[in-house]
């Protein structure tokens, strides 16, 4: 009988533990991009990242349903010029957001399936090396918006 107690408490510790190390400990807040023409072939996703866990992680890749390639981009400054660079990874502490915000880090949308239009959701998933990959709901926002309307107080 104790064997069996036993036994049902060693599955029971499993349970949790194996819930626990499922749960992403990435929480993604505010998404957005920006509204795009007709015709426009690429765009910009934006997010700020937060890290719940005790040790650093990063996004290594995003895909989404709406561009046929997502890059992680940094923009530079080169002789009073800006520029856009892909980045290989991005680095996700724990305690510190990690945003990535116009004329900063992003997500480059690549060959646009359809305009990005004001008022819209769609989905990305983003990779991390430890979390894996947590999905996330992506408002589109006006062209030209700075920060996500939907969220007052929120602007970047």
């Amino acid at each position: 009988m104790l064997r069996i107690i036993s036994l049902i408490g060693l599955i029971a510790v499993s349970s949790v533990s194996l819930a626990l190390a499922q749960t992403p400990s990435i929480e993604v807040q505010h998404a957005w991009a920006r509204a795009t023409p007709a015709g426009a072939k690429t765009a910009a996703l934006y997010m700020t990242l937060v890290n719940k866990g005790p040790t650093a992680d990063r996004l290594l890749s995003a895909a989404t349903p709406v561009a046929g390639k997502a890059e992680l981009h940094t923009t530079i400054d080169s002789n009073g010029v800006m520029q856009m660079r892909p980045v290989a990874a991005l680095d996700v502490q724990p305690g510190t957001p990690t945003v990535l915000k116009p004329g900063g880090y992003h997500v480059m949308l690549m060959g646009l399936k359809g305009p990005l239009v004001e008022g819209q959701h769609f989905t990305v998933a983003l990779t991390f090396e430890k979390a894996g990959t947590v999905e996330a709901t992506v408002e589109v926002e006006k062209v030209g918006a700075m920060g996500p309307d939907s969220m007052p107080g929120m602007k970047m």
